[in-house]
């Protein structure tokens, strides 16, 4: 939500999707005319990559690109005792991620951005953590390596703490910062004023 939010703040049409786009309704979201017409709301799963071309073909093109998708479950605790096929599943959160970008990126306008978003143990993880550090340090040398191939479109790859994605409606400063830099970079509108007075 926090990202559709933003976005719709900044004056931007969006698609948002979610493998259970069902339960959210429109007026979830906060546009700042006090409208919906910019928002659209559509279900698909990242790893069905038959429906995301599909979906991404429909769509295009577009602008902006903003994946924070888990892919499903996410694995917890000591490592020596985790369940090696939770340890595998965590991972379909980047696999998700690389089906959004292989499969995205061609339908991206001239000056259009990827935001892949990472999470905090990516750099800074805490016992039991070690499947989130693994997935997200991923993500992020993902979104490094790939950038030259991508240019001169652009991809980030952007750490959000936990709690901001989770339990909150505003972004936290860094993702804030990558949605303006796509937005303004895709020539979509003039810099947006600080955050501070959309939120």
């Amino acid at each position: 939500m926090a990202t559709v939010n933003a976005l719709l703040a900044l004056g931007a049409q969006v698609v948002a999707v979610s493998r259970s786009a069902q339960k959210y309704e429109l007026s979830q979201f906060v546009h700042p005319c006090g409208t919906r017409g910019g928002l659209s709301l559509k279900s698909c799963d990242v790893l069905d990559r038959a429906a995301l071309a599909a979906l991404f073909k429909e769509e295009a093109p577009f602008d902006i690109l903003v994946s924070a998708a888990t892919g499903g479950s996410r694995a917890l605790g000591p490592f020596l005792e985790m369940d090696i096929d939770g340890f595998k599943g965590s991972f379909d959160k980047f696999w998700g991620y690389a089906n959004v970008v292989q499969l995205g990126a061609p339908h991206l306008s001239e000056k259009g951005a990827i935001v892949l978003v990472s999470g905090s143990p990516a750099r800074k993880p805490r016992a039991g953590q070690v499947a989130l550090a693994a997935v997200g340090a991923s993500v992020e040398q993902f979104a490094r390596s790939i950038a030259r191939e991508l240019a001169p479109k652009r991809i980030n790859g952007t750490l959000l703490p936990r709690r901001p994605l989770l339990s909150e409606d505003t972004p936290s400063q860094p993702f804030q910062s990558s949605l303006e830099f796509a937005y303004t970079r895709a020539s979509l509108c003039p810099p947006p004023p600080s955050w501070g007075t959309l939120f």
